[in-house]
């Protein structure tokens, strides 16, 4: 039987025998199904880790000062004990780092907490995202001020008491109401809002238009550091080469400031954008396997109805066989039919669940804060893992049918 006729042969029992056929391909449909949804959501987690977060939370060729590093995984007891050991960082390290930064950097330290209560004359308390911290922040992390202005130098000096807030705190404290002059009370001490963000939306369903930002020498830092140390220094350099460059010059002079002698690791951390980054490739890897787990049984249940039913084909169509025998097909024509009819079936269910595994994904970005973004490899793989799947399946239904006797295939009725 040729190619072609083969494969229509398979869509016609399609047709014919719905019922039947939806049961042959429900198991690929559902694993096909869940196969594209998880590489969709798993790709779209990764292009916005790679290309939203980063630039957004992190900063362009940044690096961070820290006590221990921000993005870790698989810590151990003893290294979280050897993070607890760690010298605390004060304003004078941060300094130490700054004269290390190369020509032309921006620096600033920051501090923030979540969640802590705000509370105005026009509404109930709610939660806010704290921060203190220096004018640069807002051009190293690209914040722009919509209405109003950022805090200046001056106001750090000083220690003022005033305050930068994002368009969901100011909606909520503000109703109506131009927020900028008006009083916004943390902990109970008041600071005048002079600026607020333009929208920033969200990372993976937490508001950043929760902020509420203040110079880190404001009451608020005593909230936030009540020890008066500092969570880090953000240093962003003109070049990822200049910002290298200027790790491992904080490294040196940050060694040589607390006596550290060669061999002993760093009792500090300087991170980048690529520890995020490293984070989250070992959690993809993770969600890749564990999202795999429900496809493949799925797909393996898949196989064993198509391989039942093609087993049902051949006991069915034993007189049909034994015909084409008797008319001088070959062992590998017949087996070659019944693959054929096999993997037919088996793309056909692989190319609804992709459709219904493009779908879900959609869904799943519509109505969650987890990004979706279909890759054509998910497909094609989709598409290889249905064809495999029935040639695997009807590997045993074939062979059956293609060793059967002529003489004992005709005379079935």
């Amino acid at each position: 039987m040729p190619f072609l006729e083969a494969i229509r042969l398979a869509l016609d029992t399609l047709r014919v025998q719905k019922l039947k056929s939806f049961f042959t391909l429900l198991g690929v449909m559902i694993g096909v199904m869940f196969l594209v949804a998880v590489f969709s959501i798993v790709q779209g987690m990764s292009d916005y880790v790679e290309h939203d977060f980063a630039g957004r939370l992190l900063g362009v060729n940044t690096f961070n000062f820290r006590r221990r590093p921000n993005f870790n995984h698989n810590t151990t007891d003893e290294q979280w004990r050897e993070f607890q050991r760690r010298p605390r960082i004060y304003a004078a390290d941060a300094a130490l780092v700054r004269s290390a930064a190369p020509p032309g950097s921006r620096s600033a330290i920051v501090n923030q907490y979540f969640p802590i209560y705000a509370a105005s004359q026009y509404a109930r308390p709610r939660q806010v995202f704290a921060i203190t911290t220096e004018p640069e922040y807002f051009t190293i992390k690209q914040l722009n001020v919509e209405n109003g202005r950022a805090f200046v130098a001056q106001e750090v000096t000083a220690g003022a008491r005033v305050i930068v807030i994002g368009t969901e705190v100011a909606s909520h404290f503000f109703p109506d109401l131009d927020p900028v002059g008006r009083e916004l009370r943390i902990r109970g001490t008041p600071y005048t809002v002079i600026g607020v963000l333009e929208k920033q939306g969200s990372v993976f369903g937490f508001s950043l238009d929760r902020y509420a930002i203040a110079p880190w020498t404001s009451p608020l830092q005593r909230v936030i550091q009540p020890r008066g140390d500092i969570q880090s220094l953000v240093v962003q350099a003109a070049s990822r080469e200049l910002m290298l460059e200027g790790i491992e010059a904080s490294r040196e002079l940050l060694r040589g400031a607390r006596h550290l002698p060669p061999g002993r690791p760093d009792n500090f951390a300087l991170e980048t954008e690529d520890s995020a980054l490293e984070f989250f490739e070992g959690l993809k890897s993770k969600m890749i396997i564990f999202g795999s787990a429900l496809p493949a049984i799925g797909l393996i249940v898949g196989a064993m109805v198509i391989m039942n039913i093609m087993l049902v084909a051949v006991a069915e169509r034993t007189r049909e066989i034994g015909i084409r025998k008797a008319l001088g097909a070959r062992r590998r024509d017949i087996m070659s039919q019944f693959l054929v009819e096999a993997t037919t079936l088996s793309v056909v269910g692989a190319a609804i669940g992709i459709t219904l595994g493009i779908v879900s994904a959609k869904i799943v970005a519509a109505l969650s804060p987890l990004p979706a973004s279909v890759a054509p490899w998910s497909i094609a793989i989709g598409l290889l893992l249905g064809a495999g799947v029935g040639i695997v399946a009807g590997v045993y239904p074939a062979s059956r049918a293609a060793l059967l006797d002529p003489i004992a295939a005709l005379r079935q009725e």
